[in-house]
């Protein structure tokens, strides 16, 4: 089944393989968020109760006290989008910030919004994993299959998951995603992970009736009702990840295990989406690309499961934290 599977994908997304970047680059050693040494998690936060614009921060571990950068730094830029627009300046910034010790915010006086909340686009991956695929006995994709979300549809991780009532078949699906840090436009593989900030969770939000029954089968309005991307709870900048292609994803549904798999199974990797959609698109600091779901959603069970109000929805992936979303 190994070699099977090995010879379906495309030549340079075989797993195991990290195409033309080196896997040593990622092969760091260590595994959880706490063997990660002075980890960076970014993250845009409200003081709890307040309705203050947003500010920029620093998890100090997942779930830990923040650190308020714009107290830090008043120079600094408020937004996620703004602060990765400032490049590496505003990184040492943070750096310093991190070292400092000073302005801590204890955790249960802040609330945290979506790492980022304005990004100029949001870009999905269809159908890239191999075990989602062998899930729906579907053949391999030999290229990206690229949609998206519109802007709207992101809150934060511990916000809720709003049912529209124009849909009775909500969907569950954790992704990874990662966010664009630098500006570019026909990227090649090698140079791809040098326009990469960071690492995220995401929670593609589905509705099934929307993206396979209706509207043409095009896949955008069942994806991008208000609510249905989930982010966070931090933006784990990139030298903090052991290795993005090989985490554990799982996405758990009132305590229930549904999904379990590892990115390990992802057929286009981080580097070739980054090739592929910067082909057609200029990607700017903030773009957000959600990179997939594993198997055990509920559109694909038997009978169909879907969310309903009251469920509570826990995507969580290794070394970048959990998000959890009551469904309203």
């Amino acid at each position: 089944m190994w070699v099977l599977l090995q010879r379906a994908l495309p030549v340079g997304h075989r797993l195991g393989q990290a195409g033309p970047r080196s896997q040593s680059c990622w092969k760091l050693g260590f595994r959880g968020v706490s063997h990660l040494q002075r980890a960076m998690r970014l993250v845009q936060f409200q003081a709890k109760g307040s309705a203050a614009a947003p500010r920029i921060g620093l998890e100090e571990k997942d779930g830990g006290n923040v650190v308020d950068l714009n107290a830090f730094d008043p120079s600094l830029p408020r937004t996620m989008r703004a602060f990765l627009e400032e490049g590496d300046a505003a990184f040492a910034i943070a750096k310093r910030a991190q070292e400092s010790g000073q302005h801590v915010l204890p955790r249960a006086e802040v609330s945290l919004l979506a790492p980022i909340t304005n990004p100029d686009k949001v870009i999905c991956v269809g159908m890239n994993y191999v075990d989602h695929c062998l899930e729906q006995n579907v053949k391999i994709p030999k290229e990206p299959i690229i949609f998206s979300k519109f802007p709207s549809a992101i809150v934060g991780p511990f916000d809720e998951i709003i049912l529209p009532t124009e849909s009775n078949k909500v969907d569950w699906e954790v992704e990874l995603a990662f966010v664009i840090g630098k500006k570019g436009k026909h990227i090649q593989e090698p140079d791809a992970m040098s326009h990469v900030a960071g690492f995220t969770v995401a929670h593609d939000v589905s509705a099934r009736d929307w993206q396979t029954e209706k509207n043409g089968k095009q896949w955008l309005l069942g994806k991008t009702f208000d609510t249905f991307c989930p982010l966070g709870p931090a933006l784990v900048t990139k030298n903090s990840v052991s290795d993005p292609h090989n985490l554990g994803i799982r996405c758990k549904v009132n305590g229930e295990l549904v999904q379990n798999s590892n990115t390990n199974q992802m057929i286009f990797k981080t580097e070739a989406l980054i090739a592929w959609v910067s082909k057609f698109v200029t990607l700017y600091p903030g773009d957000i690309f959600l990179t997939g779901t594993p198997p055990g959603v509920g559109f694909f069970r038997k009978p169909p499961v879907f969310l309903k109000r009251g469920d509570e929805v826990q995507c969580e992936i290794d070394e970048l934290g959990t998000i959890r979303n009551k469904v309203a």
